[in-house]
């Protein structure tokens, strides 16, 4: 059986998308927001030297991000939008070294977080997208895929 990726492709972007919004979702929202407290992750980040608004920026933009990639919406430029703070976070793993499951999370999550947020910006919505251009009869990303 051989696949067409032409055919394929659209798809893989899809489930890329919606994977990576249902995880930016759990972080932002369950995780920031809902256990943590917005206060506690503002809290944090000033523990760890940032702005504490840097927190509510990063569970704020977890959230829409998040939101926008289920959607397919703005995908190219959530995913792109994200990629700052997955480096930030990368860089902030750093001295843990490597696997995340080192005391204080290694690096290679938010690291791989990176390339993937890359990845998802290159592919575009991929099937199954809300798209707002189409509903103003732009040609956008969605259509072009």
């Amino acid at each position: 059986m051989s696949f067409d990726e032409r055919n394929t492709a659209p798809y893989a972007a899809f489930l890329l998308r919606v994977t990576m919004g249902v995880m930016l979702l759990a972080h932002g929202l369950l995780l920031k927001v809902m256990t943590f407290g917005l206060a506690g992750t503002m809290g944090f980040f000033g523990s760890l030297g940032y702005p504490p608004v840097f927190g509510a920026i990063v569970a704020i933009a977890e959230i829409a991000a998040g939101v926008a990639l289920i959607a397919g919406v703005w995908v190219r430029l959530a995913s792109l939008l994200m990629v700052p703070i997955m480096i930030g976070a990368t860089i902030q793993h750093l001295p843990a070294g490597w696997l995340f499951s080192a005391q204080g999370g290694g690096w290679e999550f938010p690291a791989f977080w990176t390339v993937a947020l890359l990845v998802q910006a290159g592919l575009g919505a991929g099937a199954f997208a809300l798209d707002p251009g189409r509903l103003l009869g732009r040609r956008t990303e969605t259509a072009a895929a």
